[in-house]
């Protein structure tokens, strides 16, 4: 059986499949050859194992201590990826996942002191670095907030009993959880809190509120992974965009991405890595000025006529996409 795509070389089993919250699945994956990724990364999955359809899901399970490569993914009511995944597949299936990508981990970082903050799914990169943690650096003061929607959407429920972790519960607050949401006063109580390296994951208000108040409490070591990604309202004025097939303008911010542009005003574009590695988001532009970041995957002759990477394409004037 030949990969669906070069991306995507890693072909693995489900071997089982645990329910994390009543809209969170983990899919545990036997994995035959050495699976190269750091703790916090994430791998691109090939949906249906297409070539055309590939999504970025964080792997939750931690280099040389799972047993099993882990996906953990949040259903997503009309979701192609995550519907699949969570809806459809079963044990005995086989998955195609690229290596671990993104610069989210803690490996590198030469530092005793963390304080890693999730909400919601995006509390997958982290416990698999609370897991390298306990084993590579168990010297390591590691404090942990975990903001939830109620008790009931906390996953890794079992295994957060390993670690000392300060739980957060928007709605239905029961005992062991704080109530409410993120606050100043929470983060000040956090022991040494502007000594600590700062790793946070979650829908993007949520990590644009922890970045705002931990630098206001002294941090200067800040990292954050994109887990979500933030679609801006459509813009009336900015850069135009003219598609022509079909025929539609609309508009965004100088400074925007063309991918951002294309998905705030809902313009169809496949977009799974976002950092201009996996090439699903190739876009033709016929006319206009831009810079791009990135051509991973496209050919010379592709560049030459005018195709680019969408999210790593940076319109300096009006653009023409075919």
């Amino acid at each position: 059986m030949t990969m669906p795509t070069p991306l995507c070389p890693y072909r693995m089993q489900v071997h089982h499949i645990h329910q994390e919250t009543p809209d969170v699945w983990t899919l545990s994956l036997i994995n035959h050859d050495v699976y190269p990724y750091k703790a916090g990364q994430y791998a691109l999955v090939s949906i249906r194992n297409s070539d055309e359809t590939l999504r970025a899901y964080t792997i939750s399970s931690t280099p040389g201590l799972s047993p099993f490569v882990t996906l953990t993914v949040r259903r997503i009511e009309d979701g192609a990826g995550s519907g699949w995944l969570t809806q459809e597949v079963k044990v005995g299936d086989y998955l195609w996942l690229s290596e671990g990508q993104g610069e989210f981990t803690c490996e590198q970082l030469d530092t005793e002191r963390y304080l890693l903050m999730a909400a919601g799914c995006g509390v997958t990169p982290i416990m698999s670095m609370r897991r390298w943690l306990a084993k590579h650096r168990p010297q390591a003061d590691v404090q942990v907030i975990y903001n939830v929607r109620s008790p009931e959407d906390v996953i890794f429920v079992d295994e957060w009993r390993h670690y000392p972790v300060t739980l957060v519960a928007e709605n239905n607050a029961a005992h062991g959880f704080i109530a409410g949401r993120l606050t100043r006063e929470l983060l000040a109580a956090v022991p040494d809190i502007a000594s600590r390296t700062v790793m946070t994951c979650g829908p993007a208000p949520y990590m644009d509120l922890v970045e705002k108040e931990v630098k206001a409490l002294g941090v200067t070591e800040f990292y954050q992974e994109k887990f979500f990604t933030p679609v801006a309202a459509p813009a009336e004025s900015g850069l135009k965009f003219t598609t022509l097939k079909p025929m539609r303008e609309f508009y965004a911010p100088a400074g925007t991405t063309l991918l951002a542009a294309l998905e705030s005003n809902s313009v169809p574009v496949n977009a799974a890595c976002r950092a201009g590695v996996c090439g699903s988001c190739k876009t033709k532009v016929t006319s206009g000025e831009y810079t791009v970041s990135s051509t991973m995957t496209l050919t010379e002759a592709e560049i030459a006529s005018g195709y680019v990477l969408a999210c790593s394409c940076h319109p300096q004037s009006d653009l023409v996409l075919a």
